[in-house]
């Protein structure tokens, strides 16, 4: 493993990651609650739309710190918390709130975790697109 120092994620990289995911919504409409944390699960940024669901709030932070406990897209762990998956366990183990929804994404740098952000007020779907276009944008 490298011992090389990886820069972590900034408050400027969590203000693309923000502007990215609602730039991608509301080209598509959609009025969302985006979070960012950083690699400790701490809060970098947040910003819910006027327009948004209250709950988008509470959704965005939950799928962003479950996608950086997990080190994986919520999108991916659906189907692994489903009463026949194998970690249909994981959502009732633990005390921190864990939500199984696609919309959250780890952030990684130098092939490190770095952080996550996650978005919430759309459909699951329309949520990983707006997050993963915030990922594709904060890497250019």
């Amino acid at each position: 493993m490298s011992t090389t120092p990886v820069t972590p994620l900034t408050t400027a990289d969590a203000e693309t990651l923000i502007t990215a995911a609602r730039t991608a919504a509301e080209a598509a409409g959609v009025a969302v609650g985006v979070t960012v944390l950083d690699a400790g699960g701490h809060l970098l940024a947040f910003r819910r739309d006027d327009r948004a669901v209250l709950i988008a709030g509470e959704t965005s932070t939950r799928k962003a710190y479950t996608a950086l406990q997990l080190n994986a897209p919520t999108a991916d762990l659906v189907d692994l918390v489903k009463p026949d998956g194998p970690f249909h366990s994981l959502t009732t183990a633990l005390d921190r709130p864990l939500l199984f929804i696609a919309g959250g994404v780890p952030v990684h740098r130098d092939g490190r975790l770095i952080g996550a952000v996650g978005v919430g007020g759309g459909a699951p779907e329309q949520d990983h697109g707006f997050a993963t276009e915030a990922l594709a944008r904060l890497a250019r």
